[in-house]
C-alpha cells in the first residue's frame, strides 16, 4: 500500500485524561535565582492521546479524541485542540487542565522540560471518561489510551479501557507507565511502547542492555501480555518483538532540535498504519520515521508528513 495516499481501513479512538497545555521557549542560560529573559514562546495542545489524533491527522489519517478538560486553562486547551480540527468528545472536569514547560538553553543546546502533576479528577468524572469510551469504541478499530493518570484515577483505569475495547472487537493500545501498566498487561492489550527504564521497573530488573531489554519485551508477548512490544532505543534504533520475532531498525540520521512529542508520533504513526493495512514491518517503519521526523522539529513541534515519508523511503531501503 502506497503510504503517500493513505486511507484509513479500520477506525481509530484516543483517550487523553491528563491532557497538558504545552508551554514552550528558550533562554540563554538557566540560572537559579536570576530573572530570565525569554524568547519567543509557542502553545500547543498536548498530552498522549491528542498528540496522537495531532500526528495521525498530519499523515492524513482520522480520528476522535476523547479528552478531560477543565478550569482556565482547559478552556484555552480545548480553543487549541478545536483550531487543529480534530473531531474530540470532552468531559468536562472541576479542575483546572494542568501545564507543561519546555525551555530551551539556547548556550549550550540543553533543554529542560517541566511536567505538571495534573488536576484531581473525582470518580463521577473518570467513570464519565470510561462512558465515553464505551459509547465511543469502534467495533473492530483500534482505542489508543495513552499518558500518565492524574491523581483520583485508579491504577486499573487502562485495564478497564481494555475490557471495553474486547468487548468492541477492537485493538487496545496503551502507552503508560507503572502500575497502570501493568494493569493493563494483566489484562492484555494489542501493543504497549515502554522505555527501557520503563520496562526494567515493570520486571523489577535493571535491564542495562539491549539483550536483556529484548527479552523482557519478548516474555511480554510469550505470556500473552501484549502482541507486541514496542522499544525505542535512542542513538541504538528501536526494536519491535512480537509472536513472530523481534525486528530492529536504525534511528535515520537527522539533526536532533527536541525529542518532545517524539514517542507519541511513533505510536500514532504505527497505529495509522497498521489501520491502513500494513504490515507489521512496515508500520515499524512509519512509527520510526514518525519519531525521527518530530525530534526534527523545535520545542512542542510535531512531525511533519513530507519528512515522515521521505524516512519511511529510507528505511524500506535498508536490508532484512
Amino acid at each position: 500500500m502506497d503510504a503517500s495516499r493513505p486511507t484509513t481501513l479500520r477506525p481509530i479512538l484516543t483517550l487523553t485524561v491528563n491532557p497538558a497545555l504545552d508551554v514552550s521557549t528558550s533562554t540563554e542560560n538557566v540560572v537559579g535565582e536570576h530573572k530570565l529573559r525569554c524568547g519567543r514562546s509557542r502553545l500547543d495542545p498536548g498530552g498522549g492521546g491528542i498528540n496522537v489524533s495531532r500526528v495521525i491527522q498530519r499523515l492524513g489519517g482520522q480520528t476522535l479524541a476523547i479528552y478531560a478538560a477543565g478550569g482556565p486553562t482547559g478552556e484555552a486547551y480545548r480553543r487549541l485542540v478545536e483550531a487543529v480540527g480534530i473531531p474530540t468528545v470532552v468531559v468536562p472536569i472541576a479542575g483546572s487542565t494542568r501545564e507543561s514547560f519546555t525551555v530551551d538553553e539556547t548556550s549550550t543546546g540543553k533543554q529542560f522540560r517541566f511536567v505538571l502533576q495534573g488536576p484531581d479528577i473525582t470518580e463521577p468524572e473518570w467513570r464519565a471518561c470510561l462512558a465515553r469510551v464505551a459509547e465511543s469504541i469502534p467495533h473492530g478499530g483500534y482505542v489508543v489510551a495513552s499518558g500518565s493518570l492524574p491523581p483520583g484515577v485508579p491504577d486499573d483505569f487502562y485495564a478497564r479501557v481494555a475490557r471495553l475495547a474486547r468487548r468492541h472487537d477492537a485493538r487496545c493500545i496503551v502507552d503508560a507507565s507503572g502500575p497502570a501498566l501493568a494493569a493493563a498487561l494483566a489484562e492484555g492489550v494489542f501493543l504497549v511502547k515502554p522505555s527501557g527504564r520503563e520496562l526494567g521497573e515493570l520486571v523489577g530488573s535493571t535491564l542495562d542492555t539491549e539483550q536483556s531489554q529484548v527479552a523482557a519485551a519478548s516474555t511480554l508477548v510469550s505470556r500473552g501480555s501484549a502482541e507486541f512490544v514496542a522499544l525505542t532505543l535512542g542513538g541504538e534504533g528501536a526494536v519491535l518483538a512480537s509472536a513472530a520475532g523481534v525486528m530492529r531498525l536504525p534511528v535515520p540520521r537527522v539533526t536532533v532540535q527536541s525529542t518532545v512529542g517524539a514517542g507519541d508520533s511513533f505510536l500514532g504513526a504505527f497505529v495509522l498504519r497498521i489501520a491502513q493495512g500494513h504490515d507489521a514491518a512496515g508500520a515499524f517503519r512509519g512509527a520510526v520515521a514518525a519519531g525521527s521526523a518530530t525530534a526534527m522539529t523545535p520545542a512542542t513541534e510535531l512531525c511533519h508528513r513530507v519528512d515522515v515519508e521521505r524516512l519511511e523511503a529510507e528505511l524500506a531501503l535498508l536490508p532484512d
